[in-house]
């Protein structure tokens, strides 16, 4: 039986500073949607796996433009939208209307 098994792996620690369970956080290219507040030292446990309500603003990091159900959610220096040059995070699972931000479910995907 092999002896260097470490974990699942779809939750695990980084660092993260300032953040607040439910945020969505990019590290690289590990994302996922932190489970805990930023701890004593720094750390939070993402979860890298599921579908979660995210805040997701209709933009595509040069004009506003339709969420649709289906399209691949980016991270965008901060903020989830459609624009594609920036990390990939998910998939809609809802709308939000061009220009609008809105609540929505986001399934994490990786590639």
């Amino acid at each position: 039986m092999a002896k260097n098994y470490v974990q699942p792996g779809d939750v695990v620690q980084v660092a993260s500073a300032d953040t607040s369970a439910g945020d969505h956080v990019v590290k690289g290219a590990l994302h996922g949607v932190a489970l805990t507040d930023t701890d004593d030292n720094g750390n939070v446990q993402l979860r890298t796996t599921g579908v979660w309500d995210l805040s997701v603003t209709g933009n595509d990091g040069a004009s506003d433009i339709a969420v649709s159900f289906g399209d691949k959610i980016y991270d965008d220096s901060g903020t989830l939208n459609i624009n594609s040059s920036g990390t990939l995070f998910g998939i809609a699972l809802g709308a939000v209307d061009s220009g609008a931000t809105a609540e929505i479910p986001v399934k994490i995907i990786h590639a």
